[in-house]
């Protein structure tokens, strides 16, 4: 049962340990009830999820675009015990000032500095008349006040006519704080339009500037036929180094976890367009989660975090459709290691 509970926060940590992989293990599950409300709001449409290890607690966006409350984050408590979820309780729910009606799907808590950074996607109407939305990278307080914004490069726009730049409902999905909190990465969930069909861009930010410092290709797997495949989640295993998630959508999704390393990658930054000679991140296949073994149910896997301990946590976006679930995925098999 979901219940509220009134918490005191820890003090926040200055940094992460780096992780890397040993194996990754599924272990448990836990569903939250098709239209289950919490303060005046539904629960669903989550859309990532970050782990603050000086609270003990988890942070989740849902990309309500204000249909169901306003454009929001969670804050979760998920004790585990013996590679188990003992039980998940909602603790506090926190609206995003000046996010309007925002396509909210990217989220990365920064635990130093007592704040988070969260994403939109951006939208082009289907000729209702409703202005083009462009995406944008927030900073917000862990209140969910506002506090700042990135400067994004100049070719992540939505163009009114489909012409260029970043695809609808396929922009900044994914966001990876490092280790040492120095740089964020966010993830294209697809292709910019002018890009060749397979290869997504994730930029790397300065947090202290608040610009763009780097840009990597990252190739995505062919996608099963009749869907698309897209990035839509990560995270930082180091400075280099994340885990990231590949999903196709639809009935029977195709989930898939990758590690990827920046290596020799190409730096795309400063290119309009990606060449076909370039380097893409290097990227190695740690779990699919589609096989059998997985989880059962599996839904549209979209948020992913480094719990404590070994554990690797995961969440589901049901899009508030009965059909689906929200769900809590326990994983395990990280080894923690110095950041420095």
């Amino acid at each position: 049962m979901l219940r509220a509970l009134l918490v005191v926060a820890a003090a926040a940590v200055a940094c992460a340990p780096a992780a890397s992989l040993e194996e990754l293990r599924y272990h448990d599950q836990v569903t939250v009830a098709h239209g289950e409300m919490f303060e005046g709001t539904t629960i669903g449409g989550l859309s990532a999820i970050s782990y603050h290890p000086g609270e003990d607690r988890y942070y989740v966006l849902s990309d309500d675009k204000a249909q169901h409350g306003p454009v929001r984050f969670y804050t979760v408590e998920m004790p585990l015990r013996d590679n188990t979820i003992d039980e998940l309780r909602f603790t506090g729910m926190h609206p995003l000032a000046g996010a309007g009606d925002a396509d909210a799907e990217g989220l990365a808590v920064d635990p130093a500095r007592g704040r988070l950074y969260w994403s939109t996607e951006g939208g082009r109407p289907d000729g209702d008349g409703t202005p083009v939305t462009q995406p944008w990278l927030r900073i917000a307080g862990l209140d969910g006040s506002a506090v700042g914004e990135f400067e994004l490069p100049a070719n992540f726009v939505v163009s009114p006519d489909a012409s260029r730049g970043i695809r609808a409902n396929n922009g900044l999905e994914g966001l990876a704080l490092t280790p040492d909190g120095a740089a964020l990465f966010a993830g294209l969930e697809e292709p910019l339009y002018e890009d060749p069909p397979a290869l997504t861009r994730i930029t790397e930010f300065d947090v202290e500037s608040r610009k763009p410092l780097g840009q990597y290709a990252y190739r995505l797997e062919p996608a099963p036929a009749g869907r698309s495949n897209g990035l839509a989640g990560m995270v930082a295993l180091s400075d280099t180094a994340f885990l990231v998630i590949e999903r196709a959508g639809g009935p029977g999704p195709t989930i898939r976890l990758f590690r990827a390393e920046i290596g020799a990658a190409t730096d795309t930054l400063a290119m309009d367009v990606l060449p076909d000679d370039l380097v893409p991140m290097a990227k190695t296949l740690v779990a699919d989660l589609s096989a059998a073994g997985g989880p059962v149910p599996l839904d549209n896997i979209e948020g992913i975090t480094l719990g404590p301990a070994d554990s690797v946590v995961l969440v589901s976006d049901d899009n508030f459709n009965p059909a689906q679930v929200t769900q809590f995925l326990l994983y395990s098999g990280l080894r923690r290691e110095d950041a420095g």
